[in-house]
């Protein structure tokens, strides 16, 4: 099979290809298409980067016929630590010259690389999971933390702070920003940096020895009635804007939630899968793109690891976690795993 053509794929999945710009199928694709379809087992090894992902999901979505049963009907198990560690290395050698870079790290975990900065939001090693050989080790993590230039903590919850990397963080000059109540018993607090929580309010944040200036608004969010969780909305100095939610769920709050959008621009927004009313939070927002963190948490029991597929029923209409099942929202969504990138350009939107 020389083209995606030669796959002869339903309608759907070759509008979907042809958007994406792809004409020719990479090796591993063209090996693994007709094999997969037919239900065979099959083992295939090829490079990071050749599309060995798209080579089983296109045959299986292709077989896959649509249904709203909400029952699992495809599982892909995949190797997310190693996913995670080639994201380090990938940061690395990646350079920026339009737009942004956002990797998915573990949990809400992101990196945003644009030309000038890069930003880590809730970046932990992925020890909450309580699953022996899981987190990184401190060799990636001590590289990862040397590639980004501030760290952007939500809120308490060890899914989402890790002192030992705030502190490395700290140790190389670059400013953690939190909330007051994050390790408030501990010396490391007097070392944060503890922005105002004030809606729509921008507040200067220097990085980078002062060589660059971030504009940043930090929501005065909560999880619940009483956890502080700093919902933070940053623009770069290319003029980007990236809002994180941390583990926003409260529905006073939608007293700001419901202005974002009418006083900033508001690139990708990045709640948690379950929070409060999303469709509500998209509305109130208006981002031009949606990217959901907290799916499949390892640290909580399975019937709490929230699904990916109820992230796009969400987006459907569902009245889990609040809202309508007649309601759903327009706004572009992506569904990243952990170790996963996407190139957001804003003319693309």
């Amino acid at each position: 099979m020389k083209t995606f053509q030669d796959f002869k794929l339903s309608n759907p999945l070759r509008n979907a290809i042809d958007d994406l710009g792809f004409e020719n199928p990479t090796p591993i694709q063209a090996e693994s298409f007709s094999v997969v379809l037919s239900g065979k087992d099959m083992v295939g090894i090829a490079q990071t980067g050749t599309g060995k992902t798209l080579g089983y999901m296109l045959p299986i979505l292709q077989d896959l016929k649509f249904s709203k049963e909400p029952n699992l009907r495809v599982m892909v198990l995949v190797p997310t630590r190693e996913l995670v560690l080639q994201v380090v290395e990938e940061i690395e050698k990646t350079e920026i010259t339009n737009g942004a870079l956002i990797w998915k790290l573990y949990n809400h975990g992101f990196v945003i690389r644009t030309k000038s900065v890069t930003i880590g939001f809730d970046l932990v090693s992925g020890k909450s999971s309580r699953s022996e050989g899981f987190p990184i080790d401190e060799e990636y993590m001590g590289r990862l933390i040397k590639q980004c230039d501030v760290l952007f903590i939500s809120h308490k919850h060890g899914d989402h702070a890790e002192e030992r990397i705030a502190q490395s963080f700290i140790d190389e000059g670059k400013p953690v920003v939190a909330p007051q109540e994050v390790w408030k018993n501990k010396s490391i607090n007097k070392l944060i940096t503890h922005l105002e929580r004030v809606p729509h309010t921008v507040q200067s944040l220097p990085i980078q020895g002062g060589k660059q200036i971030l504009k940043v608004v930090v929501y005065p969010g909560h999880q619940g009635e009483n956890i502080e969780n700093n919902v933070t909305l940053v623009i770069t100095p290319e003029g980007l804007s990236f809002s994180q939610m941390g583990d926003q769920f409260n529905f006073d709050d939608f007293e700001w939630i419901d202005e974002v959008g009418n006083n900033h621009v508001v690139d990708v927004l990045m709640p948690n899968c379950w929070t409060k009313d999303i469709v509500r939070v998209a509305k109130g927002f208006n981002p031009a793109l949606i990217i959901t963190g907290h799916e499949n948490e390892m640290g909580h029991t399975i019937d709490h690891r929230e699904p990916y597929w109820l992230t796009y029923q969400r987006r459907e209409g569902s009245d889990r976690f609040g809202g309508s099942s007649e309601v759903g929202y327009d706004t572009p969504l992506i569904l990243m795993t952990w170790g996963e990138s996407y190139h957001y350009k804003r003319e693309n939107f």
